[in-house]
């Protein structure tokens, strides 16, 4: 028995649009096997993944959500949530970078009239591009102004996924005079882009996350990709769904973080050994309190994991139902995802953490790498906390209050 099962649904073989969520979960896990092989010596190192950028991409992986007419996989969210979830039980931090890339590429479809979403995915489709950036607010916010020769984007991103690492960016920004939120796509190798592996994370430090400043950056109209605004007046309840969209990334990943840590941690109860270092003695499996820790740990991330399929369940729903959807509908949407966030959030700490006593004093071994499930999962919380959703959950409960438009870090 696992830990935990990857989200629930049928897995057809191949369909018209491409091959099934069978194929894509087959290649997710050989792709995981291959990343968690040196996965330790590879973490210490901190070098921006370029090599574990080209895997994914010889694998499919990157373009698995563009439609099979561009060139992509022709796979729907939660196959790519499945995928997330797999390649973040094996690293944290490249699970982040793959996670980040899905939400960001995919949001022209979401934002974007057809004919502009269906140029950058045929381009992104063509070229295997690797996205990163992001649409958190920032303050103060990247600037996107008009000149006698169109636009231009100015400001800099503190901290940012993938950024070392992409082939194009979408960042947000604010339209200068009407402080519309958009987003917007950039070349990273155009004049007046800089970026700085900066960030110097303790954990996640393989999701290629660095600043971005933009001095005057030439944008084309073609490439502002949509409106993020909050206004309930201004956005639509199917474009609204990019918040929970993207934050049940955030929810799978760490659930990944936590049947990760948990199946590692296992192996080295049940065999005496991690698969990296054989020589290494065991704790005591039949330990009572040992069996009772695990019981715990299990009970949590298969909760988590519950509550999960759930969130995917309605945003599923809420995309297939598109533009029939109503404000009331992305409201429990949202509420969804915020509690299989809360959970999602106790589970990779409560494991990540609880882990290294059930090991014991071996964990401290940074040749080992216990340390780095943790290290991952805690920078990933300290920038999605989990209080904000918590609260939400509260005010939907108690006064019916809808959650605000809240896009993941």
């Amino acid at each position: 028995m696992g830990v935990a099962t990857a989200p629930s649904g049928p897995a057809p073989e191949s369909g018209p649009a491409g091959p099934g969520r069978a194929h894509w979960l087959r290649v997710a896990r050989e792709a995981a096997d291959d990343l968690a092989t040196g996965a330790v010596a590879r973490e210490q190192a901190g070098k921006p993944p370029f090599d574990e950028v080209s895997r994914l991409r010889e694998a499919g992986l990157l373009t698995l959500l563009l439609p099979a007419e561009h060139g992509g996989g022709g796979a729907d969210w939660p196959t790519a949530y499945a995928v997330v979830r797999e390649i973040g039980a094996a690293d944290g931090a490249i699970g982040q970078l793959l996670g980040c890339h899905y939400f960001v590429s995919w949001s022209a479809r979401l934002l974007a009239e057809p004919a502009r979403a269906a140029r950058v995915e045929r381009l992104s489709g063509s070229e295997r591009w690797c996205w990163g950036g992001g649409f958190a607010g920032q303050e103060p916010p990247l600037t996107l102004s008009g000149t006698a020769g169109g636009q231009v984007l100015d400001g800099r991103q503190s901290h940012a996924t993938g950024v070392l690492v992409a082939d194009r960016l979408a960042v947000r920004a604010v339209r200068a005079g009407s402080g519309e939120a958009v987003a917007v796509m950039v070349d990273p190798a155009r004049h007046g882009v800089r970026i700085d592996a900066d960030a110097d994370p303790f954990g996640q430090r393989l999701a290629a996350g660095g600043s971005v400043e933009f001095d005057a950056v030439p944008v084309a109209s073609g490439d502002v990709l949509g409106s993020l605004s909050a206004d309930e007046e201004a956005l639509s309840p199917s474009a609204a769904l990019a918040s929970p969209v993207g934050r049940l990334v955030s929810v799978q990943l760490l659930l990944g973080m936590a049947e990760g840590v948990l199946a590692e941690a296992r192996e080295y109860s049940r065999t005496g050994h991690t698969p990296w270092h054989p020589s290494w003695p065991a704790g005591t499996p039949h330990d009572p309190q040992v069996l009772a820790s695990y019981g715990e740990l299990t009970v949590l991330a298969r909760s988590a994991s519950a509550l999960t399929d759930q969130a995917l369940e309605a945003v599923h729903g809420g995309l297939t139902r598109g533009d029939d959807l109503s404000y009331d509908e992305y409201a429990e949407i949202s509420v969804l995802v915020a509690v299989a966030e809360a959970a999602a959030s106790r589970a990779a700490q409560e494991s990540t953490t609880r882990a290294l006593d059930i090991i014991g004093t071996r964990s401290a071994s940074a040749r080992l790498g216990f340390d780095r499930f943790w290290r991952n999962a805690r920078t990933h919380t300290l920038y999605e906390p989990v209080a904000p959703r918590l609260r939400e959950v509260g005010d939907y409960f108690l006064n019916g209050a809808h959650p605000p438009f809240t896009l993941p870090a």
